[in-house]
């Protein structure tokens, strides 16, 4: 995203002196760093500190970039005190049992202040253990795995685990910088910690790490100017995201008022020469009695008028409102079936409907001896639509089998339910108007069951609501649909 490339320039602006200007008034910075060796003169004659190993001189190879006059590079175990906490054992309950000392973790850092953890310790732990408290406005940073190099600046009083180090800024440096740095420097952290089973930076990589020091009124101005640029990059970042979301939710918002359009006679010409509607609900019924009397497929029962109150929306004159069993010649469930592993005849499955098309991937298989139990109706033929009847993110799934089988494939699975439409109509468009916003939007309305497992029960499906128009339309429908539809898939931002 743009907003996480303009902050990384920031940073890296501002660490270079290049973000604020460099004023005639500041201190030297070299005045700093002798109250700095002052303090800690102090500190180690009062004890509160030992007496630190010589760190190696800053060499030209380390060096990465040109820094203001008035600057110098250190390393960071010279500009503030560095200390990793520990775990107490977890088998001491005794340790955590109504703890209410912070315990901080890797996990609780956020790139902000902190002021709340996920879990405390007592104060039996903090006398037991090599833990200390580390005052308010302490810089924090994770040592190891996955967390390497997030930061937060402690706004409570806190102790913190054995992969999490803090740093007591001494006098003369501003801890807010010191957490700009670190921030900017995490790629780099991250590449320190590489190469093990556990990555992991260590407070020894930490402290040797060089950092470009500016005069203390320089620290304060870097971090006033990062404050406000940063917070503007953060509203910048909110708003990508937001963009982001719309981008990857419009291809499918606009698919689905394509199809809405589509079932309503609003996409395509009611053309004067298309056939009657009337006419094409006849020849169908006249092709239903002929299969009936060919004993090819069975007689249904009547359905119930279509009343006025269960018409959802209008549709132009010559379209017609019908239930979905009137146009099918076989609308049924699978039934439970005989599992085998001689991997020969597929049984269609939840799991081999799928919006993006007909796998037989995830199918099972019959059991050889009981395939002559299933009578021809129920084998799997070409322009076969599906529809998943059980299940929770599934129900109400649509796809269209589009190729003869060399091979039965029985539809036995009694969670899916077979829609077979008349010839006589496009079965693209019935397959369409079953996926549109109509039918999907409402389909756990349909459905009986716990929301555990919704079921969407075959006298439902075989009532639902459909808006006919005449065959030319339904091809016109479906031609224009598929071009549309795949123009939309290549908007689709993975």
């Amino acid at each position: 995203m743009l907003a996480d490339k303009l902050r990384k320039s920031v940073l890296q602006s501002a660490i270079q002196g290049k973000l604020t200007e460099q004023l005639a008034t500041d201190d030297k910075v070299e005045d700093l760093l002798q109250a700095i060796e002052e303090e800690k003169e102090l500190l180690i004659k009062e004890k509160k500190i030992k007496k630190q190993k010589p760190l190696p001189e800053i060499t030209e190879d380390e060096i990465p970039f040109a820094i203001p006059e008035n600057w110098k590079w250190v390393r960071l175990g010279e500009i503030g005190i560095w200390e990793a906490g520990t775990t107490p054992s977890r088998s001491k309950s005794e340790y955590y049992i109504n703890g209410k000392i912070p315990w901080v973790k890797t996990g609780d850092l956020t790139d902000s202040i902190l002021k709340s953890v996920t879990e405390n310790i007592t104060q039996l732990a903090l006398e037991e253990t090599s833990l200390k408290i580390k005052p308010v406005g302490s810089v924090l940073i994770a040592m190891y795995g996955a967390t390497i190099g997030k930061v937060s600046i402690l706004g409570i009083e806190a102790t913190t685990n054995q992969a999490c180090c803090a740093c007591v800024t001494y006098k003369n440096i501003y801890n807010k910088y010191i957490f700009y740095y670190l921030i900017s420097q995490r790629d780099n952290l991250k590449k320190m910690g590489a190469g093990g089973a556990q990555p992991n930076i260590s407070r020894e990589k930490i402290i040797k790490t060089i950092m470009p020091l500016p005069p203390l009124a320089e620290q304060k101005r870097i971090v006033e100017k990062l404050d406000n640029v940063l917070a503007n990059i953060d509203e910048l970042k909110a708003n990508e995201e937001k963009l982001s979301i719309l981008q990857k939710n419009f291809p499918d918002k606009l698919k689905k008022s394509i199809l809405q359009s589509a079932i309503q006679g609003k996409l395509t010409e009611q053309l004067a020469t298309d056939d009657n509607v009337e006419d094409l609900l006849k020849a169908i019924k006249e092709e239903k009695e002929r299969l009936i009397k060919e004993k090819k497929i069975k007689k249904q029962k009547s359905l119930p008028e279509i009343t006025e109150e269960e018409i959802p929306f209008a549709i132009p004159e010559n379209w017609k409102w019908v239930r979905l069993d009137d146009i099918c010649v076989y609308l049924q469930r699978g039934k439970s079936p005989i599992y085998s592993d001689i991997k020969k005849y597929p049984v269609v499955s939840q799991k081999c409907n799928q919006w993006s098309g007909f796998t037989l991937e995830p199918a099972k298989y019959l059991a050889p001896e009981v395939l002559e139990k299933y009578s021809d109706e129920r084998y799997l033929k070409k322009h076969d639509i599906l529809i998943n009847s059980t299940g929770l993110g599934t129900v109400g799934r649509v796809c269209l089998f589009k190729t003869d089988s060399k091979y039965p494939i029985v539809v036995a699975d009694s969670h899916v339910t077979v829609v077979r439409s008349t010839r006589l109509i496009s079965e693209i468009y019935i397959k369409y108007f079953l996926s549109s916003p109509h039918i999907q939007d409402n389909i756990e309305d349909m459905c009986s069951g716990s929301t555990k497992q919704k079921e969407l029960a075959l006298n439902t499906i075989k009532n639902l609501l459909v808006a006919l128009p005449p065959l030319a339309e339904q091809k016109r429908i479906v031609e224009k649909l598929d071009k549309l539809l795949a123009d939309i898939e290549e908007l689709k931002i993975e």
